[in-house]
């Protein structure tokens, strides 16, 4: 009887519990394999999210078939959006560190629109509970660029002055520079929360080759905040040498690299960074931008990102690029060192390699600084003969 009735239960409940099993995330059906527009992969998730909450949401965009070159970010900033609507800035809590920290960016992000500067003060506390690695913390207050760019109407002035009171008394003083890095992340690539004022926005502040750099060269703009200014207007770049965002070429890159040198030669920290913003965007870029494949980094992809590396022609500019190719690869921490490795692995010119190893050394002992243990095993990793820096 006990045998009959157990079977009997599983009769009754096996068609639901099989179902539940195979076909855990339905809402993939209506994705996967589908040629979908951006508009329409952002209202999709943000039905998910409402309906079945963020955190299912995120584990749905995770698993997703996606079309090439779809900014899995911004997705992930779209999910984050519903979250806070949900439970304020204390959906921080809930947030992982997945799609370079999209989760986290949405909460700040929402809070100072909802609260203005009144919000700096829980944006601090909150930023320092953000998950993922050490370098959490600053993309934290990169994310909060974004939304004091919005919050501003896309007022670059107004959003700098915004940016440098967002530095909490005796912290690093990264955190304006990290905003600013954000606010112009959303005026190259942003403008979702208010179209108009975005366009007009850039009209104002990206004048084109008539001025390369600027705003980041913009007397507003505060000196401290100039690095990380130009480490995120590369997208730009491309785009003034007429580069299409959805096909770019060889042949954009060579001639965008040259727009750096449009800074004056004895500026090498922010040459550092015109030059780097390159290979930071390389990585996702040879990745059809889905950085949930940044861990499964091929050689292919490794020779192809110092193959765009070496279009810098000049050799600190190439350097430049490897460097920040790395850090976007490693990402404060919070991805598989072993991309890293087989980045610098693949580089062929020696003087080229041992850069690439140093840099990842110095980044391996920074973000790993409180745990030796973890600083021991990661360096374990680093070929013997460059090992000498990963201490």
């Amino acid at each position: 009887m006990i045998f009959i009735l157990a079977v009997g239960l599983l009769t009754l409940g096996g068609f639901s519990y099989i179902k539940l099993i195979s076909n855990p995330y339905p809402e993939l059906e209506e994705i996967n394999g589908k040629d979908l527009r951006f508009k329409e992969l952002n209202k999709i998730f943000t039905n998910i999210a409402e309906a079945k909450g963020a955190e299912y949401a995120f584990e749905v965009l995770g698993r997703a078939e996606l079309p090439p070159n779809t900014d899995t970010h911004l997705l992930g900033h779209t999910v984050g959006d519903v979250l806070y609507k949900d439970e304020g800035v204390d959906g921080i809590t809930v947030c992982t560190k997945d799609f370079r920290n999209a989760c986290s960016h949405s909460i700040v992000v929402g809070h100072f629109l909802k609260n203005g500067e009144n919000a700096l003060g829980d944006i601090f506390e909150a930023c320092q509970k953000a998950p993922g690695g050490s370098g959490a913390y600053g993309m934290c207050y990169h994310g909060l660029g974004h939304g004091v760019l919005v919050y501003t109407n896309y007022d670059l002035e107004k959003t700098a002055v915004l940016c440098e009171k967002s530095k909490p008394v005796k912290q690093q003083g990264m955190e304006s520079a990290e905003c600013i890095g954000g606010a112009i992340m959303e005026i190259v690539g942003g403008g979702q929360h208010n179209p108009e004022a975005w366009a007009a926005s850039r009209e104002k502040y990206l004048p084109g080759l008539s001025n390369p750099l600027y705003p980041c060269t913009a007397s507003f703009m505060p000196s401290a905040t100039r690095y990380h200014c130009l480490l995120y207007l590369t997208p730009h770049l491309w785009e003034q040498v007429g580069g299409d965002s959805g096909n770019l070429k060889a042949e954009d890159f060579e001639s965008a690299f040259r727009l750096c040198e449009t800074l004056p030669a004895t500026n090498t920290k922010e040459e550092d960074a015109c030059y780097g913003g390159f290979g930071k965007e390389f990585v996702t870029l040879v990745k059809s931008r889905d950085i949930r494949q940044i861990d499964n980094f091929s050689k292919e992809n490794s020779k192809q990102v110092y193959d765009w590396c070496l279009l810098a022609e000049k050799e600190e500019g190439i350097k430049a690029c490897i460097r920040h190719a790395v850090n976007s690869l490693y990402w404060g921490g919070e991805n598989n060192v072993d991309a890293s490795v087989g980045f610098c692995a693949k580089i062929e010119k020696s003087e080229h390699q041992s850069e690439c190893f140093k840099h990842l050394s110095e980044i391996i002992v920074y973000y790993s600084r409180n745990d030796q243990n973890e600083t021991a095993k990661l360096c374990s990793k680093i070929p013997e003969n460059f090992r000498t820096y990963c201490k």
